[in-house]
């Protein structure tokens, strides 16, 4: 994945609270190991916003919304929102072939889940991997949104939050993302039909507060 263009971020909403930024695909959300992987949505946006702290991050391949806080006090408090399951995320992705809705279990209405423990594949580090012995619990809602040209446009919803959480529960359901270096087969032979990751964070919930963000995806 090439790194994101050293371009002006898309601020979508700021207040002496906290900011949401529209990230793109290919920028860290915080910085890496290195002096290469420095640029990064934190260090850019405290340019514009020194009190800005990081509360939660979204993969570099992936774009969206992405929450930041101003100020420490209110990292805690969102911090904690997350930490309690307040904070309501959705994705949309395009996955590798045609997933029919009929073919899985339904929670009893048009979503579905994937309830499959997630831990570290240590030998492959970054990838993760569905472990049932000593994974950490991990659960995703979806439902299906339509079908185009082999591909299906999902829409997900993280329940917990787990490292590359969405991409390895796909994939353990043989409809890895479009374009996803790490889990898709394609990816790994050049034969991708994408030049990203089709992963995108449209939608974030924040009850306590009473807002709400949506952004739709580019794809």
């Amino acid at each position: 994945m090439n790194p994101a263009p050293p371009v002006e971020l898309s601020v979508l909403f700021a207040n002496d609270a906290l900011l949401i930024i529209n990230k793109p695909g290919g920028l860290l959300s915080v910085p890496g190991r290195g002096p290469d992987k420095q640029d990064c949505v934190i260090h850019r946006v405290q340019q514009q916003f020194p009190d800005a702290l990081i509360v939660h991050r979204l993969d570099m391949a992936t774009s969206g919304l992405l929450l930041l806080a101003r100020g420490a006090e209110m990292q805690r408090r969102l911090s904690m929102d997350f930490a309690e399951r307040r904070v309501h995320k959705r994705y949309v992705a395009l996955l590798q072939g045609e997933l029919l809705p009929g073919e899985l279990a339904s929670t009893g209405d048009d979503w579905a889940e994937v309830n499959l423990p997630l831990s570290p594949d240590w030998p492959n580090r970054p990838r993760q991997k569905v472990d049932l012995a000593a994974g950490k619990a991990s659960l995703t809602r979806f439902r299906v949104l339509s079908h185009s040209a082999g591909q299906t446009r999902v829409e997900l919803e993280p329940v917990t939050g787990r490292t590359h959480q969405l991409r390895v529960h796909m994939l353990s359901l043989g409809f890895p993302v479009v374009g996803d270096a790490l889990y898709n087969p394609l990816c790994l032979d050049e034969r991708s039909p994408a030049p990203r990751l089709m992963l995108h964070a449209c939608s974030l919930h924040l009850p306590e507060l009473g807002l709400q963000f949506e952004s739709p995806p580019e794809f």
